[in-house]
């Protein structure tokens, strides 16, 4: 299956919802795990309604697992900076994030993670990555914050563009 569309709009369940096809995985990461166990596709309805009301251009990071999980970060510029240092945008407070971790960089409708040289690196759907396109459903490692990614219903490919 081509990445891109790897995780489209239908694949989006809300929280409880029972799929019989594909059971719903609660693993949870410990400080010492590094290893990829996707979250299911879970969200709560206020998580469903955030992501239906992007506007063109903009994207939001869901944390899943971490110190602030359940935090949602809407990526609305073109450069978001991820990282320990109080001035960061987006600031993780835990001593498994570098000071200046990541960015997150916007080009019209496309979104890039670019680690900054960090410490324990920046990982997306489980790989270790110095830079990586980002796209619906990408999951997003920096230290022990485990985060998903979800842009802009409105930008997402209708099936006739596939």
């Amino acid at each position: 299956m081509d990445e891109t569309s790897r995780f489209e709009r239908d694949d989006i369940r809300r929280a409880g919802e029972a799929d019989a096809a594909r059971p719903h995985d609660t693993t949870q990461t410990h400080d010492a795990d590094l290893s990829f166990v996707p979250f299911g596709a879970d969200l709560t309805e206020a998580e469903l309604e955030a992501i239906d009301a992007l506007p063109s251009g903009a994207a939001l990071l869901v944390v899943r697992s971490g110190p602030t999980t359940g935090a949602r970060y809407l990526l609305d510029t073109d450069v978001t900076t991820v990282g320990r240092h109080p001035e960061a945008d987006l600031f993780f407070d835990d001593v498994t994030v570098s000071r200046r971790h990541a960015e997150i960089t916007r080009a019209g409708t496309t979104f890039e993670i670019v680690d900054q040289r960090s410490l324990n690196g920046s990982y997306v759907n489980g790989e270790r990555v110095d830079r990586a396109a980002l796209v619906n459903g990408s999951e997003v490692r920096i230290g022990k914050f485990r985060l998903n990614f979800f842009g802009s219903p409105v930008d997402l490919p209708t099936p006739a563009e596939h």
